[in-house]
């Protein structure tokens, strides 16, 4: 299981024992959620605070655009030195166009859907994308609770990407816990972000190596 903690939840007084706690943990990935209070009725940090992570963390950066028109801000995120870009499909009006010029720029593509947005809406890109990220809180804000339908979505996604031949991951974020991402791996899903649920643990690296034998 891949694991990526989300810096959202984060101590942003204190953000590099934060980071430093994820690198030497058994993490793969630290999950980076832009929010632009339009897309999402939320603001979070933008391109200065990401590239500060980016110098300080020894691990890729899966950055989530939650944000409208994300095609703007491609040659951005690839200065922050992201390994993926992640876009939202309710986002952008030519989402094909998008995954490509994301690729086109040296990263990999990778695709969320909203809790209400079904996994139809990818069959035609399906085999472009690296990723697949599927929100099991509606987005915008931490700590939320899980929507169980994102159970028998990710089983639905996983049966997608066997039918089309895609290599695509699935990733879940939004109320993911040990007991959530058990029943998330269990669908197919390959990769969880969580934010909460590891910064507020007694010890955090340790639930760490707990989802990641998930």
């Amino acid at each position: 299981m891949i694991i990526a903690p989300s810096l959202l939840s984060a101590d942003f007084g204190n953000l590099n024992k934060d980071i430093e706690m994820v690198n030497r943990s058994e993490a793969d990935w630290f999950h980076l959620d832009v929010m632009d209070g339009v897309f999402v009725p939320n603001i979070s940090f933008g391109f200065p605070i990401i590239e500060a992570i980016s110098r300080k963390a020894t691990k890729p950066l899966d950055v989530h655009l939650m944000i409208v028109q994300p095609e703007r801000y491609i040659s951005q995120v690839r200065d922050t030195g992201a390994f993926i870009m992640n876009i939202h499909q309710e986002a952008t009006t030519h989402l094909h166009r998008t995954v490509q010029a994301i690729k086109s720029a040296g990263m990999k593509a990778a695709v969320t859907l909203n809790p209400a947005t079904p996994v139809v809406m990818l069959e035609d890109v399906i085999t472009d994308l690296y990723m697949v990220l599927l929100m099991g809180v509606n987005p915008g804000f931490g700590g939320q609770k899980f929507i169980d339908q994102t159970v028998a979505k990710t089983r639905a996604l996983h049966e997608l990407i066997q039918r089309s031949g895609s290599k695509a991951i699935i990733e879940v974020d939004g109320g993911v816990n040990i007991n959530t991402g058990a029943l998330l791996a269990q669908a197919g899903a390959s990769a969880l972000v969580a934010g909460s649920a590891i910064f507020k643990a007694d010890n955090p690296s340790q639930y760490i190596s707990d989802l990641k034998r998930l």
